[in-house]
């Protein structure tokens, strides 16, 4: 009897200590008034430091209340609009109506295919720009704008003299959603997913080694005078491959075909330019509407002149 007894005051007075206890704890602690959110870095997590090699590194360990937590479509709604948001440009490419051409148009449009909606992409739609003025087989596989030619003998065996007037017809006649344009050939093979490199009203290019505004400045005069600057304010490019802005396009292009037209009637330009006459005649007409270029060696790499180790850059994205 006098163990029961001695039993029982045991277990009040160990109560009664527990309870004091509890009360001085409570009244010290602090209330969280958050909800257990990953966010709440400070309230919501503890922090781990070790020390090792000198150096010291912290862990956070983030404690998530198991019962009230963000619901999950909310949770991934927040972190989505933080993310950047796309800017999504539209690839066009110019062809003529060749069945050589047309092959080279449907392996690009099927690589394009192939890495438009992978990670890092800012791809968005692709227009193959045929200049033959009528339609063919193959406008149900790529989409096709259908641009009319240049007047008989006006290209005066140069063929390319076209693909200016095809992106005129183009920029005004169709409805294009995207707020940049990649100008690319239907031999540009795509390798990996492409950002928009273009950056604060600068487009991106790809600088070509034959292209040398210094070196022909006096040719280059007759087309960019004096009082628009340095002749190095024209950029070593041709018109493919550049990401560059819509409405600055809309500008650059009527200008890019009629300084084309003009250099091909001039016998010393033409002579001295041949080929890439065309190319010359887009980084003038860009310099003369002040829109200026970021170059990326990057951007492409020209197979035929290549060094073996280049091909498989991983940093390239398309192949000529």
């Amino acid at each position: 009897m006098g163990c029961g007894n001695l039993f029982f005051t045991l277990v009040v007075t160990l109560s009664a200590a527990l309870i004091t206890y509890n009360i001085l704890i409570s009244a010290n602690a602090s209330l969280n008034q958050q909800f257990p959110d990953p966010s709440h870095s400070q309230s919501s997590s503890s922090s781990s430091v070790s020390r090792k090699n000198g150096l010291i590194s912290s862990t956070k360990i983030i404690s998530v209340d198991p019962i009230i937590k963000m619901p999950h479509d909310k949770y991934l709604s927040a972190n989505n609009n933080n993310k950047k948001k796309k800017r999504l440009f539209h690839t066009a490419v110019t062809a003529s109506d060749s069945v050589y051409n047309t092959w080279q148009c449907r392996i690009m449009y099927y690589w394009f295919k192939k890495f438009r909606d992978q990670p890092g992409s800012e791809m968005g739609g692709f227009t193959r720009i045929l200049h033959s003025g009528k339609s063919d087989p193959f406008m149900d596989e790529i989409p096709t704008f259908v641009a009319q030619p240049l007047p008989s003998g006006m290209d005066q065996g140069y063929i390319v003299l076209n693909r200016p007037w095809a992106f005129v017809q183009w920029l005004q006649q169709a409805d294009i959603k995207e707020d940049y344009i990649l100008m690319a050939e239907p031999d540009h093979i795509i390798v990996k997913p492409i950002p928009n490199l273009s950056r604060d009203g600068l487009g991106a290019a790809f600088p070509f080694f034959y292209i040398e505004p210094k070196k022909y400045e006096s040719l280059l005069r007759k087309f960019f005078p004096d009082e628009k600057g340095p002749i190095t304010n024209i950029d070593p490019i041709g018109n493919s491959p550049v990401i560059v802005g819509k409405e600055a396009l809309q500008k650059i292009a009527p200008t890019w075909m009629n300084v084309s037209l003009t250099m091909k009637k001039d016998p010393e330009t033409d002579k001295a330019f041949g080929w890439v006459l065309e190319m010359y005649a887009y980084a003038v007409s860009s310099a003369l509407h002040d829109v200026h270029n970021i170059l990326y060696k990057e951007f492409m790499i020209q197979a035929l002149s290549a060094e073996p180790y280049q091909i498989s850059n991983t940093s390239t994205h398309c192949h000529n």
